[in-house]
């Protein structure tokens, strides 16, 4: 059984994520620090199939030590796929920022990503192989945001998220032929935690732009996350994937 890990899994599109790769036979490993979201993913999914991780991403010694944790002190022989799903979104101006919101929001939105992402690299090109046709066998998942490119009020997220397709497009290269790298930039998501942090004029304009009109759900972000874990995009290395309903064309 495929394993894959998951950050931020007890919400949103983490827990969509987590919830549409068990039902395609993968087995997950849910990292998050919201204790209860985690306890609500063990109810709902099969406990064969789940195993959780509390785990707070904005701390160094967490994100340095996590991946190689599960190899060494968890036993986990080989792992398929990495999803970084790193989540922290304040919607203000860099006005309002303090320093320890700051390092907090690099911490959780790039570094620990960064970190992540090489070391399941080294553990997985040490001990993967390619298939006969020469296909890599491991993927790792960015999630990034279509304000990246066109930015928005909140400079340290935008940063940070740019920062994730830089990183992405990097590791295509540095991984390479091993593990395939992509990532998803979702736009609008409704029915997340942070709904109530986007200013109500940026959620506006982002609704006015959208063609489809239907709601970007984080079922709909899962939907894109597991192709890019799948075979099917075997072709793909490096690529970022906006799902924005054509709100921010390039």
């Amino acid at each position: 059984m495929k394993k894959v890990v998951i950050t931020g899994a007890a919400d949103g599109i983490g827990k969509a994520t987590a919830i549409a790769c068990v039902e395609a036979g993968f087995f997950v490993i849910a990292a998050d620090k919201d204790r209860l979201g985690l306890q609500h993913l063990q109810k709902i999914l099969p406990f064969h199939r789940l195993e959780t991780h509390l785990a707070d991403f904005s701390c160094a010694s967490v994100y340095q030590s996590f991946i190689g944790a599960l190899y060494d002190k968890f036993n986990h022989r080989t792992l398929h796929a990495l999803v970084n799903n790193p989540g922290l979104y304040h919607g203000k101006s860099v006005y309002e920022y303090r320093d320890g919101e700051m390092e907090k929001d690099w911490a959780i939105n790039l570094k620990s990503l960064v970190s992540l992402s090489r070391d399941f690299a080294r553990r997985e090109r040490s001990s993967a192989s390619l298939n006969e046709s020469g296909r890599a066998l491991r993927s790792i998942v960015n999630l990034t945001s279509v304000v990246a490119e066109p930015a928005s009020m909140d400079a340290l997220y935008v940063a940070a998220k740019a920062g994730v397709i830089g990183t992405t497009k990097a590791n295509a290269w540095n991984f390479a032929p091993y593990v395939r790298v992509n990532a998803v930039a979702p736009g609008l998501v409704r029915n997340i935690s942070v709904d109530d942090r986007i200013p109500d004029c940026r959620g506006a304009e982002y609704a006015r732009q959208e063609i489809p009109r239907e709601p970007i759900t984080p079922d709909g972000i899962a939907d894109v996350v597991m192709f890019l874990l799948s075979d099917q995009s075997r072709h793909l290395n490096g690529r970022v994937i906006a799902v924005d309903n054509g709100a921010c064309p390039r």
